[in-house]
């Protein structure tokens, strides 16, 4: 009897210790998820929340608004590579050393091109660098499950994302286009063709949410690095057809163009079939935050978006227009490097907030280690600052400058040169003859005038700052070609506004045009092979 009494206390006992403790377990709170949106050559005019009225976003709208809108949001170069290293790294791209899209040629390999440039680009670091600590490497060690899905473009096997600290890549290698095209069957190692004719956006968004859906209990970092809206442009027959409406309804411009210094420049958003490609990108976002809903993740889940560089506005596909802002992807001006950026912390009811602060693709590792109270690495991530002040309402002191270095050409018409911005004034330093540009974006967000002259004290200043920044870090720098023909060049120059741009202006109207026919397979259309 009195055994049965004590065993009876003993089972009592033990069962409210396994309650108490059920109890404190579900009390300590997982980290905090993340999921990182990439999207490829999305324009900062691309979107309607930034101020489209041609191109439909709902998915990333109602993201923006949820969170806080970084008006002065900047990649860390005007092409892909290198600001995908710098999101990965912390660190400016004249410091980790990838300065063009890996593929580039540098030397005497880029008078392959027959351009007749005056200058030979710098060679450049053609793999992320083993010795960084990638963002991705710092959430694994701290506990998170990492995924990557989509466009990588950060070196050779060996360098993708699985050697780099995620546990799981879907469609990242070394190419930085969708070979093969938008739609199944595309050519990628790291993805394998399941549904012909299958959209490539919304497969990746597919393999996000279904990451999220298995990992649902545990912290995960996933990253989602669209192909699109990368070039060749592509679309469906439907998509194309109502935004061919949409143009004409809206009003079909005389011209769509304008000669910019060395291409011909879009002017006009009104490409369906760029339109098309946009709008399949916004709803692919939009599966991954439903999965979010559906799985009761969306309140503790930080949210990123964002663009590696501008809008194609010359060159590749002449897809799109960046104005208000100069130039597009490849560019020296604001619309090369001025991005969409939003960052959604839930916890934080920012919805919609719009902060000026400047900000850049550096800045995303040390605030999201911030936000996950995660311990920095200031050594690792030495560009970056933590916005965390920012999204919970309050300011940051420091008024830092920030640094872009491209002693390169693009494809796109962008020249050789090196830019430091800061308080508000822009420099940008033109490696082919040193001349040197002096602007003040928040009167002339266009850059429409050159200030240099009224301020010289201001340039002289911030030019010597830049090249003592440079030389800090070690910048490779072009040099001149011994072989630069000036004849030639200015034929070539001749040829592009008296051939190629005609031809693009023949384009924008063929492909508006209601009888206008692509290819037959609908998905092997494009714009421009440019």
């Amino acid at each position: 009897m009195m055994f049965s009494k004590y065993y009876t206390l003993l089972l009592i006992s033990l069962l409210f210790l396994t309650i108490g403790c059920q109890q404190e377990s579900q009390t300590v709170k997982k980290k905090p998820n993340v999921v990182f949106i990439l999207v490829d050559d999305l324009g900062l005019m691309d979107l309607g929340i930034t101020g489209s009225k041609y191109y439909e976003t709902p998915n990333i709208d109602r993201l923006a608004k949820g969170g806080m809108i970084f008006t002065q949001g900047y990649a860390a170069s005007r092409v892909c590579s290198p600001s995908r290293a710098s999101v990965m790294t912390g660190k400016f791209t004249a410091r980790h050393g990838i300065t063009d899209w890996i593929g580039a040629k540098t030397g005497t390999q880029w008078r392959d091109h027959g351009r007749h440039d005056k200058l030979l680009p710098a060679d450049y670091v053609h793999d992320l660098p083993k010795e960084d600590i990638t963002l991705a490497e710092t959430m694994k060690e701290a506990g998170y499950k990492t995924f990557y899905a989509g466009k990588w473009h950060l070196g050779k096997e060996g360098s993708w994302p699985e050697d780099h600290g995620f546990d799981i890549n879907v469609g990242g290698w070394d190419k930085g286009s969708p070979i093969g095209g938008y739609f199944s069957p595309w050519e990628n190692p790291k993805l394998e063709n399941q549904v012909e004719g299958e959209n490539l956006s919304m497969r990746l968004a597919k393999e996000t949410a279904s990451f999220i859906r298995k990992h649902k209990d545990s912290s995960f970092f996933a990253f989602l690095s669209f192909y699109a809206v990368h070039g060749p442009i592509q679309t469906t027959n439907s998509k194309w057809k109502k935004y061919q409406e949409k143009a004409v309804k809206n009003g079909i411009a005389e011209s769509g163009y304008i000669m910019e210094t060395v291409l011909p420049i879009r002017q006009e958003q009104d490409n369906p079939i760029y339109a098309g490609l946009v709008e399949s990108m916004d709803d692919a976002v939009g599966v991954v935050l439903e999965e979010l809903r559906m799985q009761n993740l969306d309140n503790e889940t930080i949210v990123v978006f964002t663009s590696d560089n501008g809008g194609v506005a010359s060159g590749d596909s002449f897809s799109t227009s960046n104005l208000p802002l100069r130039g597009g992807k490849g560019y020296q001006w604001e619309g090369g490097i001025r991005e969409p950026y939003f960052i959604k912390v839930p916890w934080l009811k920012n919805n919609g907030t719009e902060n000026n602060h400047p900000v850049t693709g550096t800045d995303f590792y040390p605030t999201i280690l911030d936000l996950a109270d995660i311990d920095l690495l200031p050594n690792q991530h030495i560009d970056g600052i933590s916005l965390k002040p920012l999204l919970e309402g309050g300011e940051i002191e420091m008024d830092r400058p920030l640094y872009w270095h491209y002693p390169h050409y693009g494809n796109q018409g962008g020249e050789p040169s090196s830019i430091i911005q800061e308080n508000g004034w822009k420099l940008i330093h033109y490696w082919e003859d040193g001349r040197e540009e002096l602007y003040k974006l928040d009167v002339d967000i266009g850059e429409e005038n050159n200030i240099i002259e009224e301020h010289s004290l201001v340039a002289q200043e911030m030019s010597e700052n830049l090249m003592n920044w440079l030389k800090d870090v070690n910048a490779k720098m072009p040099e001149l070609d011994p072989k630069f023909n000036a004849k030639l060049a200015a034929e070539r120059h001749e040829m592009l506004v008296n051939e190629k741009w005609p031809s693009l202006e023949k384009d924008r109207i063929k492909v508006l045009s209601e009888d206008f026919k692509p290819n037959k397979d609908w998905w092997g259309s494009q714009l421009t092979k440019d």
